[in-house]
């Protein structure tokens, strides 16, 4: 009979790399949960409308990337692409944005696209996103991209840079768009393409085929059309970043790919990663809440993709810790029973606890007590149920310590606290 494989394309982890997948995501997440961003938690699908609306008809994302279906009752549901739509979309039917603004939540999952598989690159993969939604102020913005950038260091990357533009705001985009399409009208296209254009001629910019960049070299650039306002918006973005000493670079070029960005947009880039080098990026889309059927509010957010991150973390051969680590193995000979009670009463405790199973003799329950990796084993047989006292072992030295059953809680919780060994 054939063994069953997880579908291609699509990103999973398992046990050991599971442990360092955990702690990138986790690291991402608290550095979000220190700036004061609460959890959403988001449905897998959506109305498809909402991502057709919300992320534009022109983008790759909708036209050849969404996993959409029909469902039992008819209607068209989608896979999620990206999750600034969802989130914008709760927000709107929850009401959050009539209480205290900015309205600052958290999103991590899984997100799915019909891409081509490659390295870096997935059909199901993992973000964690952040939104502040409510207002636009440029020291949201940077607090957002400084989110992004306190998670890198905090994990260690070093070979990443920031890059940064402004998309301007609606009259910038009007004014600009008017001498895009000049130019676009001197250059040859395919009718497929040309259609594209006709949507958005931005997309123009994020084409990944070679003659299509080429001849986008020498297209008009957006920020050569700021209004005065979304110059000196940018400005102190700029001046921000240098205040909390978040090195970048100006890229007059970017454009994100979704249509639903304007003003401040920036994406992180690894050096180390190849052709698929972004691990993360977002930008300012004011409007978006408006044209999903709410107020006319601002907001701003990023989507780091986990799987890249972790890639560039072990790319740059940065030591992740464990993120699942146990202080205790227990070996029962003959005293299972006794033995799974000793765990769960330790466990209660906030005990990272195992114990081997199935009546192994000393050498082979010994054996899965190396395997395990725990802290410390001890060993549980009738004369240890008999006295009460069990030999502590630390796994790493060989040391053993005499300890009561009674009191052997307190003694790992003591020797956990004193020497920071909990995971």
């Amino acid at each position: 009979m054939a063994r069953f494989q997880a579908p291609k394309g699509v990103s999973e982890y398992v046990p050991a790399r599971s442990t360092y997948f955990d702690y990138v995501r986790g690291t991402i997440i608290e550095s979000a949960r220190v700036a004061g961003y609460q959890l959403m938690e988001l449905p897998i699908f959506e109305d498809t409308e909402l991502f057709s609306r919300g992320v534009g008809e022109s983008t790759d994302v909708v036209q050849k990337e969404m996993y959409t279906f029909e469902d039992r009752g008819g209607r068209s549901i989608t896979l999620r692409p990206e999750g600034t739509a969802g989130v914008m979309r709760a927000v709107i039917e929850h009401n959050l944005d009539r209480g205290q603004l900015p309205v600052k939540v958290y999103y991590s999952g899984a997100f799915f696209r019909a891409e081509r598989p490659q390295a870096g690159r997935f059909r199901q993969f993992y973000q964690v996103g952040i939104e502040a939604i409510g207002l636009a102020d440029p020291r949201i913005d940077v607090e957002v991209i400084a989110v992004a950038d306190r998670a890198f260091k905090e994990l260690g990357l070093t070979k990443y840079r920031l890059e940064i533009t402004s998309l301007g705001d609606a009259l910038t985009r009007q004014n600009y768009l008017v001498e895009l399409r000049k130019y676009i009208a001197t250059i040859p296209l395919d009718a497929e393409t040309a259609a594209r254009a006709e949507l958005n001629p931005l997309r123009l910019f994020d084409d990944k085929r070679e003659e299509v960049r080429s001849m986008m070299q020498s297209a008009p650039v957006l920020m050569d059309y700021l209004t005065g306002e979304s110059t000196e918006d940018f400005r102190r973005v700029q001046e921000l970043l240098n205040l909390l000493g978040i090195n970048f670079v100006i890229n007059n070029r970017m454009v994100r790919g979704l249509d639903y960005y304007t003003g401040t947009a920036f994406e992180f880039v690894h050096s180390d990663l190849g052709a698929q080098s972004g691990i993360g990026g977002g930008g300012r889309y004011d409007g978006l809440m408006a044209q999903l059927g709410g107020q006319e509010l601002s907001g701003i957010g990023f989507g780091l993709g986990v799987d890249r991150i972790l890639m560039a973390c072990e790319a740059e051969g940065i030591s992740l810790p464990e993120g699942f680590g146990l202080d205790l193995f227990i070996v029962p000979l003959g005293t299972g029973d006794a033995a799974l009670k000793i765990a769960e009463n330790l466990r209660e405790r906030g005990i990272h606890v195992d114990l081997a199973f199935g009546d192994k003799a000393l050498k082979g329950g010994m054996k899965s007590a190396d395997r395990s990796g725990a802290t410390y084993s001890i060993v549980i047989g009738a004369d240890e149920l008999d006295s009460g006292i069990v030999a502590l072992k630390e796994m790493k030295t060989g040391e053993s310590t005499s300890v009561t059953l009674s009191a052997l809680a307190q003694e790992l919780i003591e020797r956990i606290s004193n020497f920071g060994e909990h995971s």
